[in-house]
């Protein structure tokens, strides 16, 4: 992939970091921990389903993420000053640089070129993203497979600093956690009794992944995992095993160090998969295959 060159100063003059807006820092989300995508970092995760084919963004582990609507508007000015110049990959991933610029994390370059694909099925999303309740295992399992460390993972966990998540994704530690049915005994008896107000036994709803700072990007994150207030099991995990144990108690003690470890877990994550050259296409509306 090249630098952003003129892809860049077309993106820059647009005002991508300009629109990213609450639900676009919501859209780091997609790009960070989901933006892995059943067929790599191509857009597929913003196809929308037709009435033959469920998309991506439509299974259940992709459904607490929002933000499309900016990366339609961006996009749709881009077309408006650059037509066909800016692939929608190239799109998500200047809107995840800038979000996460506006919640506080550190700037670093995206290269461009990233095309499109046109395949976006929900049934691929399994086994490529990780469950609310996978193991530390289960993570290096579904991380690793797309060449990314355990240290990657461990970072790019950091993205649960800010958003939200369905109650239905971690419910089960409320209600029906082991053979008696009863309450996630690792999870700190305090924030149950928050949660179970939150999200009423067969009740619906979202909850901040970190209910401390829920819309910026630093280390509460891992602080909340540290005081057993990790919120879903795959958070909470990451204290079960000694080696992520240690990077996450690194983390609380070092935020620079977090800040710029995912910069370039980001960077890399962002070539996985790419589509370059002749490969794919690029989309005008990132909602619809072309």
């Amino acid at each position: 992939m090249q630098r952003e060159g003129a892809v860049g100063v077309c993106s820059d003059r647009m005002g991508i970091g300009a629109s990213a807006s609450f639900a676009v820092r919501r859209a780091l989300r997609t790009y960070s921990f989901h933006g892995e995508e059943a067929e790599g970092c191509d857009a597929s995760v913003l196809l929308d389903s037709t009435p033959g084919n469920q998309a991506e963004k439509d299974a259940p582990p992709n459904s607490s993420l929002r933000g499309f609507e900016v990366i339609d508007s961006a996009k749709t000015r881009l077309e408006q000053a650059c037509f066909g110049v800016v692939s929608c990959a190239d799109v998500l991933a200047f809107a995840a640089r800038d979000a996460l610029a506006l919640v506080g994390g550190n700037a670093y370059q995206v290269p461009a070129g990233r095309r499109d694909g046109n395949v976006s099925v929900a049934q691929e999303t399994n086994g490529n993203l990780p469950p609310p309740t996978a193991s530390v295992k289960q993570l290096n399992q579904i991380f690793g497979s797309k060449g990314l460390t355990q240290s990657d993972m461990v970072t790019l966990s950091g993205a649960h600093t800010i958003g939200m998540s369905q109650c239905s994704s971690f419910s089960s530690r409320l209600y029906a956690y082991g053979p008696n049915a009863g309450q996630d005994p690792s999870m700190d008896p305090s924030y149950v009794a928050a949660l179970t107000q939150q999200c009423p036994q067969g009740g619906g709803g979202l909850v901040p992944l970190d209910p401390v700072t829920p819309t910026a990007f630093d280390t509460n994150y891992y602080a909340g995992i540290v005081a057993n207030r990790g919120l879903l099991s795959s958070d909470q995990a990451l204290l079960g095993d000694p080696t992520t144990a240690a990077q996450v108690v690194g983390y609380t003690n070092s935020p620079d160090t977090f800040q710029t470890d995912f910069a370039a877990a980001m960077v890399k994550m962002g070539a996985i998969g790419v589509l370059t050259g002749t490969s794919g296409t690029i989309r005008t509306n990132c909602r619809v295959a072309s």
